[in-house]
């Protein structure tokens, strides 16, 4: 008998792992409409971070799928125009990817333009691009186009947009990539990227070789604790978000704002030093900082 072997699925690894991420994206509480446009929303943003990052499924069937030679399918960029030219058939015609053929009725029902999802293939066309950050500011720009645009889909998805909304969505955002980034730091520095701002590194003369250690000396730890203390003041300043709304949209807010604060306590818990490896926040952590947020002692 010869053993067969099923080709992968690409539309499926992207699912489970948009299902795995650090906070549920679609938790069973929410309506099934919801779940299943925000698992869509997702989907797209997990296959673009996985096409920036070179982690597609093996086998080369999202290249494929794209139109994509297999000469072409390692380069990341390519793979980026392709997946946009893709996505703008969404608007206009049939794409072809089944993850945005999935997109396609979500963004038609929910009245989604395409620049939030645009946004999320330039910050990713920009990691291919940019691997350092000289300043904070240029640093929150980055974050506008890979962070921003998601807490903006979940808003418009969920049809409760507003431009107030929006500006504290964008302050949560932005501190939970914040929080990503310092958590990651030896993943991303083994990725040739440094999301730590370069001003802030010479505050603290902290050189690049620092960063490689397997342990963090006081100078990193200190500027861990600088820029966990920045993602700490921007979830206090989106935080009124979550009393804006009602219901179980207020308990997903809650959930996102408790993810970062009770991430930056496992941080904090670890003394700072991120090198050898994520400090992650136990349930019993993000629990009570979602108990306080609901409460409104967050």
């Amino acid at each position: 008998m010869t053993a067969t072997t099923t080709a992968p699925d690409p539309e499926r690894a992207t699912l489970d792992k948009a299902a795995s991420e650090n906070f549920p994206v679609a938790p069973f509480f929410l309506p099934r409409d919801w779940r299943d446009d925000l698992m869509a929303v997702y989907g797209f943003a997990r296959l673009v971070d996985d096409i920036g990052d070179g982690d597609l499924a093996p086998g080369g069937a999202d290249a494929r799928l794209l139109g994509v030679s297999a000469t072409e399918a390692e380069d990341r960029l390519v793979l980026l125009d392709a997946f946009e030219a893709d996505l703008r058939r969404v608007f206009d015609a049939t794409p072809r990817h089944p993850l945005l053929r999935r997109l396609q009725p979500v963004v038609r029902r929910r009245a989604l333009t395409p620049e939030p999802f645009l946004g999320l293939i330039a910050a990713n066309r920009q990691d291919q691009l940019v691997t350092r950050y000289e300043t904070y500011d240029d640093l929150l720009a980055y974050c506008e186009l890979s962070a921003n645009t998601v807490g903006r889909l979940v808003l418009a998805v969920t049809g409760t947009s507003t431009p107030e909304r929006i500006r504290l969505s964008d302050a949560i955002c932005t501190a939970l990539q914040i929080v990503e980034h310092l958590q990651d730091v030896a993943e991303d520095l083994g990725r040739d990227r440094i999301y730590l701002p370069a001003e802030d590194m010479r505050r603290f003369h902290v050189s690049e070789t620092d960063l490689s250690a397997k342990t963090a000396g006081a100078s990193v730890r200190a500027l861990v604790a600088y820029e966990a203390q920045r993602a700490r003041d921007l979830l206090n300043e989106g935080a009124p978000l979550v009393g804006s709304v009602h219901g179980r949209l207020k308990l997903l807010l809650a959930g996102f704002v408790a993810g970062g604060k009770a991430a930056i306590h496992a941080i904090t818990a670890a003394e700072y030093d991120v090198l050898p490896g994520p400090p992650k926040p136990g349930k019993v952590q993000l629990l009570r900082e979602t108990g306080l947020i609901l409460r409104g002692e967050g």
